[in-house]
């Protein structure tokens, strides 16, 4: 599904070049649930970037579903990201002034979806985060944690391929953290490929394997997964 090889990523400054990522490589394959490890300024928010359409990078390959993705005009991208790809990002990004199924419509609008399933796919992912009764309530109306389950229902309402999390539950307490990841496991569970960003060792470890990087290089992977998975990168 999502194959990054040699990718390195800079950035620069009139008087500094950072490399974010140094010859990073990485195979998602179809069905896991990778959580990536690693201290801050490791490159753990650039690797996500990459993996999902929003930056650039300098050299190295970046395969999405079997496209080269340095091959793919802006347009495309977009294309891909609207469709396949759902971000959660740690600190929800909700839009205050709109409730939460307006929320979560707004990535729908953008799909062009008719008004009908867009209700459908909102109704349907908001009962799967179990906010069905909360569809009118604002986000100053909620608690973080239920302010992070609306941000993975509007991530799933489209039927994305892969869910990337940038430290889903880096706001919450620890009991609301194991609720965001459960949540997170049944999703994956119904299929979805998801890669989490995150700095928790305990909850790193419910995930199907841990990447660990630093200085934007992966320093420790553990093995690939023994589950029967449908597709690898490979064949896509």
């Amino acid at each position: 599904m999502l194959k990054l090889e040699n990718v390195s990523k800079i950035y620069r400054t009139e008087f500094v070049e950072t490399r974010a990522l140094n010859n990073f490589s990485l195979h998602v394959r179809k069905g896991e649930f990778i959580a990536v490890m690693g201290p801050s300024g490791s490159g753990k928010s650039t690797f996500l970037n990459i993996a999902g359409l929003l930056d650039d990078f300098e050299k190295g390959t970046c395969l999405f579903d079997g496209l080269d993705v340095s091959q793919l005009n802006d347009n495309q991208r977009a294309d891909i990201r609207n469709q396949k790809i759902g971000f959660v990002f740690q600190g929800f990004n909700l839009i205050p002034d709109l409730n939460v199924f307006d929320n979560v419509d707004v990535p729908l609008r953008f799909r062009k979806f008719k008004s009908k399933e867009r209700r459908e796919r909102i109704e349907s992912a908001l009962v799967t985060v179990g906010l069905s009764g909360r569809m009118k309530h604002y986000p100053s109306q909620l608690s973080g944690g239920q302010q992070q389950r609306v941000a993975i229902a509007r991530a799933i309402a489209g039927s994305p391929s892969i869910i990337l999390a940038d430290e889903p539950t880096g706001n919450l307490d620890s009991m609301m953290a194991r609720q965001i990841i459960s949540l997170m496991e049944s999703i994956n569970e119904e299929g979805t490929t998801l890669v989490m960003v995150s700095h928790d060792p305990e909850l790193a470890l419910r995930a199907h394997r841990q990447v660990h990087i630093l200085d934007g290089s992966v320093i420790d992977m553990e093995a690939e997964p023994s589950f029967k998975v449908s597709e690898t990168c490979s064949e896509a």
